[in-house]
């Protein structure tokens, strides 16, 4: 159960790296981008499971979500290949090498579109091109991909499966998806790619928008065209991501939603029922009125080097009417089923962001 300050049980003080401490810890994993959203979930997992566990983070790193004691924090430089050698192989000869990594590490929203490529591709490559040349190839290596990569725009109303050709329209979902071709290129390496779609819960702060904006008695959708929406509560994508690690085969994807559709008719619904809100004005913003508010507040984000909610590749996201998808493999191969479908998910949440004070 988190704490009341929206972090995960802290344990006594002890020494983390003790040689007899290590004696009796199972596996290590290593799960890049801790800090995050989703990266915070993960940990708080491995810690459940045993795993001693390694929270690859920057020294500037917010760690709210990571205060248990039992985390140990690594510092990578992923930009430097010649650095992240010595790092790597400095962590090795003390510790030994990571039976697992998940790499979460990703860039979601820039004001400087060539970042994605820079973070999500570049400092993927390296990493994995430096633990295979160190002799550190883990046995497993869980890539956190995106339902983005795979987006294919005129494929209609029919779930996105791996039989169809990635056709990513935004920047973001083109680096998953360059990631996802070149660790496929690896002959041998033991990846799986996890493509999940919307993901919500605690802590996470895009939908947290849209549903205060609903708590306020306004809900906005883009385009008049029928959209198909999927989502994932945080608790489940960890869910799936751990029997990729126990189950996944090397080599494949896995598509991971919660096996539902929904319109935006549906997520308003739920979430003004769970907030009480008898009244909601559904308001439709035509799509190139939103393609210039996106692209206005992304100029407006770049001029104070920030990054905005709002932004050019957002816009291809809202616009975008199906994000219907195959969990048909995750399904068969992983023994992967939801524990939570929308309404579940969005009281869980809901009930955290109020009891944080964040609605």
């Amino acid at each position: 159960m988190e704490n009341r300050h929206g972090g995960f049980p802290v344990t006594t003080p002890q020494d983390a790296y003790s040689p007899r401490r290590r004696k009796y810890m199972s596996k290590k994993i290593l799960i890049t981008g801790a800090g995050g959203f989703i990266g915070g979930f993960i940990v708080a997992e491995a810690l459940k499971r045993g795993y001693e566990t390694y929270a690859g983070v920057r020294r500037s790193t917010n760690m709210q979500f990571l205060q248990d004691e039992r985390i140990h924090p690594v510092y990578l430089t992923y930009r430097d290949k010649h650095k992240l050698k010595d790092e790597i192989e400095a962590f090795t000869r003390e510790h030994g090498k990571w039976d697992y990594i998940i790499h979460n590490l990703g860039l979601t929203k820039t004001s400087d579109k060539k970042r994605f490529d820079e973070i999500n591709f570049e400092y993927m490559k390296n990493f994995v091109d430096t633990i295979i040349s160190t002799g550190n190839t883990p046995e497993k290596f869980i890539y956190m991909s995106s339902l983005s990569a795979w987006t294919t725009g005129d494929k209609g109303y029919d779930p996105i499966n791996d039989k169809d050709s990635p056709c990513p329209e935004t920047a973001y979902g083109r680096s998953k998806l360059r990631s996802e071709l070149y660790l496929r290129s690896l002959a041998g390496f033991p990846y799986v790619a996890m493509r999940p779609t919307g993901v919500y819960g605690p802590h996470e702060k895009d939908y947290l928008m849209m549903i205060k904006m609903i708590n306020k008695g306004i809900d906005i959708a883009v385009g008049k065209k029928r959209k198909v929406y999927t989502f994932i509560y945080v608790k489940d994508l960890v869910k799936a991501i751990y029997l990729a690690i126990e189950r996944g085969i090397a080599g494949h994807g896995y598509f991971i939603a919660d096996g539902n559709t929904y319109s935006q008719r549906d997520f308003r619904k739920i979430v003004a029922a769970r907030l009480g809100k008898k009244h909601v004005l559904s308001v439709t913003v035509p799509e190139a009125l939103c393609r210039f508010v996106c692209a206005k507040a992304e100029d407006i984000a770049k001029k104070h080097h920030e990054a905005s909610t709002l932004n050019r590749d957002k816009y291809y996201i809202l616009k975008q009417h199906n994000w219907a998808c195959d969990t048909s493999r995750a399904e068969e191969e992983l023994g992967f089923f939801a524990d939570y479908n929308l309404e579940q998910g969005i009281d869980e949440a809901v009930t955290w962001y109020e009891e944080n004070g964040w609605i």
